[in-house]
């Protein structure tokens, strides 16, 4: 224990709890004790096996709200870890272990933020933490199933902080301000299976599906806008055939994915690629999965506190970005379209190289500085609301 870092103190025993998705493994219950002395009331809305917690503390607006996930990826090979992926080991500056920087060391800046900043001032308004065991996973039952109970309630934060790690190369670099759309499909093409030796006797999908795909692959659907990069296609997985060299196969299954920006809508690319497969004469059976929409925080309130409260601890001027995958800020953002209209959202943690791979680490010197600036966050968002009043 480091009494001078109760950010690695914490950090250290999230990543203990093996937490692969979509278990939690006690994670929530360490943060939960953790808030809960602070004087937060919590509650829990888990489904088919997913956790997910709410505490909040406060009340009325600003509301700001802490997000984040305790599940992590499987830990890989162990024979590729330096030491056990799920026993925190201190080396040359970092912190090993599966979760450092996706993103239990983000949980643990969040809370230990909240804590000096109440310990601090008086709260005017909300402060709120919701954090499921199903991110990295379907996120079915995650983030959006609780967001689902919360909002028939009637609540919705007004600013929301989702710890992934954003930064680039130093803490704070880039912070994302938005994210792409995440359009998933299972192409199915039909044919005749036969003999190879008799061609004329069947009808090889996997002939017919090749040149569609690849100009699925090629098209290029726009050209992107100020705040998002162009909208690609990626094929992920292509299977077929028996296993004989002497079969022409029946099917052929393709995954492809498309990650599309504002320029795009999902059923405008579903009908755009049905209509290219249906013109190059194919048969075949597809199925859609829309993992988000994208969504976009503009110049704002919470922007403008991230800024600041960067600039102050690192000196940086950071950078509003909408690259990477998907979070869940894709279901805080619209919040179940609330009529009060969308969240604002950034994500904002450690820095990213190392995530889902082996030996995945946090520098230990970022430990404390990122709990400034969430804690700098706070400070800009209340004492501006404090201002106005």
């Amino acid at each position: 224990m480091d009494a001078s870092n109760p950010v690695l103190n914490l950090t250290c025993e999230l990543i203990r709890r093996v937490s692969v998705t979509p278990e939690d493994a006690g994670c929530q219950t360490i943060i939960g004790e953790y808030l809960s002395k602070l004087g937060f009331s919590l509650r829990q809305f888990n489904a088919h096996g997913v956790h997910n917690l709410w505490a909040s503390f406060g009340r009325g607006s600003p509301h700001l709200l802490f997000a984040g996930h305790t599940d992590v990826v499987p830990s890989g090979p162990l024979e590729q870890w330096h030491s056990p992926p799920f026993e925190p080991t201190i080396k040359d500056g970092l912190l090993v272990g599966r979760g450092a920087a996706d993103m239990k060391s983000s949980l643990a800046a969040m809370l230990v933020a909240v804590e000096n900043h109440l310990q601090r001032s008086d709260l005017s308004g909300t402060l709120s933490f919701l954090i499921t065991s199903d991110e990295e996973g379907e996120a079915t039952h995650g983030t959006a199933h609780a967001i689902r109970e919360l909002n028939a309630e009637g609540i919705r934060p007004d600013f929301c902080i989702v710890g992934e790690p954003s930064s680039y190369q130093r803490l704070g670099d880039v912070v994302r301000c938005g994210r792409r759309g995440s359009l998933n499909a299972r192409l199915t093409a039909r044919g005749v299976q036969g003999h190879v030796a008799y061609p004329d006797d069947a009808d090889n999908p996997i002939h017919s599906a090749m040149p569609v795909l690849a100009t699925l692959a090629a098209t290029v659907w726009d050209q992107g806008n100020d705040f998002y990069p162009p909208t690609s296609l990626q094929i992920s997985n292509i299977q077929s055939g028996t296993g004989a060299t002497n079969v022409i196969p029946g099917s052929l299954t393709t995954d492809f994915n498309l990650r599309f920006n504002t320029e795009q809508t999902a059923a405008g690319l579903q009908t755009q690629i049905e209509e290219t497969l249906g013109s190059a004469g194919l048969q075949f059976d597809i199925d859609w999965h829309l993992s988000g929409a994208p969504f976009l925080t503009q110049p704002g309130r919470l922007s403008a506190a991230v800024d600041a409260a960067i600039r102050k601890e690192t000196g940086l001027t950071t950078e509003m970005s909408t690259s990477g995958g998907t979070s869940d800020g894709r279901f805080i953002a619209p919040w179940e379209n609330h009529p009060e209209g969308p969240v604002e959202v950034i994500e904002l943690g450690h820095v990213n190289a190392t995530i889902h791979k082996v030996n995945e680490s946090v520098r230990i010197d970022d430990l404390q500085p990122l709990a400034r600036i969430y804690s700098g966050i706070i400070e800009h968002l209340f004492t501006a609301a404090k201002n106005a009043l």
